[in-house]
């Protein structure tokens, strides 16, 4: 059962072919979403290091946390709406993608119920950890498997990198126009 198997030729034809150069721009779809996964496996460390402090901030941690969640968010959404199925279209290789879709569901989980929570709540701490533990395990796949399968791939990656800007910037806006 895999899907986009039928428009996969089609779809390819009509790409122009862009694979990927030594050299990764800032609009390639790739170099963007590995900068957020750098970004938040800072937080994850961040976090640690915050909770080592001999006097707790919970108010740091609170705020870390919270960013964290909204930077994954923002990061889950774009890559379900953009990149994965523009990855559909590239590769054979669903399986792959189908766990990343599963590890997003399993992280959006933790990030409500830690939307729910506060510092020094029970779990609060493990459930932030555990969020990291699958961040970095989802990250090395990303990262290890399918971001090379991508680059082989015929995807533009500097068209899929300039929707991915475009649609961050406007969700980005709404957040702040939310705050």
């Amino acid at each position: 059962m895999t899907r986009n198997t039928t428009s996969k030729s089609s779809s390819k034809s009509a790409k122009t072919s862009h694979r990927g150069s030594a050299k990764a721009s800032t609009s390639d779809a790739i170099q963007i979403l590995t900068e957020d996964h750098k970004k938040v496996k800072e937080m994850f460390e961040e976090f640690e290091s915050l909770r080592e402090e001999a006097e707790l901030d919970e108010e740091a941690i609170q705020m870390l946390v919270e960013t964290a969640c909204a930077e994954l968010t923002l990061h889950a959404q774009v890559e379900e709406e953009i990149f994965y199925p523009a990855a559909r279209e590239a590769i054979d290789d669903m399986d792959l993608l189908d766990e990343a879709e599963v590890e997003h569901g399993s992280a959006r989980q933790l990030i409500t119920e830690l939307a729910a929570m506060q510092p020094g709540d029970d779990l609060y701490d493990a459930k932030f950890t555990v969020l990291g533990e699958y961040v970095k395990h989802h990250v090395k796949e990303e990262e290890n498997e399918l971001f090379p399968k991508i680059r082989k791939s015929d995807m533009d990656l500097e068209e899929v990198g300039a929707q991915l800007a475009a649609r961050k910037e406007e969700l980005m806006r709404q957040l702040k126009g939310d705050a």
